[in-house]
């Protein structure tokens, strides 16, 4: 009884760290003048913006927050298929009637009435300008030789809150498409080895295309204080580092 007791109570103060941990995302608000754009730092590839009355969620995973306590979806983006970025089941419960998913063809295979979007087309969803940009591996592969994300499969996005660019990259390497990006003010970038960059092709982007404000995302356990120190002499970009493991 006393083992059950003790097996029952570290239960329950796990159960409360994650409430806590639920409760305690970081929160970003941004200016535009359509209005504000919150933006909750949930975790790796994971995001969620509040504009203009409407929720977005962006590649929702169960396995990075409890969305039995986060609100509903008015628009969903799906940069690609891997269950780190595609949970059909959150996906499921996020849906209300009329919210909008906004994917790439592999992923719509998974995810019934989406708006598909191909590399490249640009597309007014929910009163937003949407932007497809590749997002592809130039260097890292598995073993057989092929590329974690192939060219021509996967999405970024680039959306448009009132006069605010947002880059949100997916999974990517610093790509010809994304070192051309023009205007962007806020870029998140992934830096996840190996399957994304590394702190220098993350600083190499950034130089190329200079987003206002840069979040390094999906970084695992990459140390974040190497693109700092890389971009710490570039006075037009803004590195915010948060809690996005």
């Amino acid at each position: 009884m006393t083992r059950l007791c003790l097996i029952m109570s570290i239960l329950m103060m796990v159960g409360v760290s994650a409430v806590n941990a639920q409760k305690n995302f970081e929160k970003d608000v941004i200016k535009t003048n359509a209005g504000d754009l919150e933006i909750t730092f949930i975790g790796h590839g994971t995001l969620m913006f509040a504009f203009g009355g409407k929720v977005i969620h962006v590649d929702p995973a169960g396995m990075f927050a409890d969305y039995a306590k986060l609100p509903q979806a008015d628009l969903i983006f799906i940069t690609h298929e891997h269950r780190d970025h595609l949970d059909p089941k959150i996906v499921a419960m996020l849906r209300k009637p009329g919210t909008q998913i906004v994917l790439n063809p592999a992923a719509a295979g998974q995810v019934s009435g989406g708006i598909i979007m191909k590399n490249g087309e640009v597309k007014t969803v929910a009163g937003l300008t949407i932007e497809a940009v590749p997002a592809y591996n130039l260097v890292h592969q598995r073993e057989s030789g092929e590329p974690f994300h192939p060219k021509g499969r996967d999405n970024g996005y680039v959306i448009t809150f009132g006069d605010k660019r947002v880059y949100v990259a997916g999974d990517t390497e610093n790509t010809p498409e994304m070192k051309a990006l023009k205007n962007i003010d806020i870029a998140f970038l992934p830096m996840n080895l190996p399957f994304t960059m590394t702190p220098e092709m993350v600083a190499d982007a950034a130089k190329a295309f200079k987003p206002k404000i840069l979040y390094p995302y999906h970084f695992g356990k990459t140390d974040t204080r190497k693109v700092v120190n890389l971009l710490k002499d570039n006075k037009e970009i803004e590195v915010r580092i948060r809690r996005m493991e």
